[in-house]
């Protein structure tokens, strides 16, 4: 999976709400989502990002996902922000 990108990112939003704030305000540049997170938040995320125009990447692992983002509990959700 793409975990390798998430743990090389300079930058990341960890969690649904701070997913949402980096997607919303435009400092995303791609989206990761665990399949294995609930999906009436992660439905949300999607959603916004297709809105957005920022891509989704389907990660299966929250666990795994958290710790690629260097935190010791899983993340449904993360994002790269873009350089700025």
């Amino acid at each position: 999976m793409s975990y390798e990108k998430v743990e090389r990112a300079k930058e990341l939003a960890i969690g649904i709400n701070q997913t949402i704030k980096a997607v919303e305000h435009s400092f995303a540049q791609e989206v990761y989502v665990a399949e294995d997170a609930d999906k009436r938040l992660t439905n949300k995320i999607a959603l916004l990002c297709k809105e957005k125009g920022v891509p989704v990447i389907y990660v299966d692992s929250m666990k795994r996902l958290g710790r690629a983002c260097g935190i010791d509990v899983g993340a449904a959700a993360a994002a790269i922000k873009k350089s700025s």
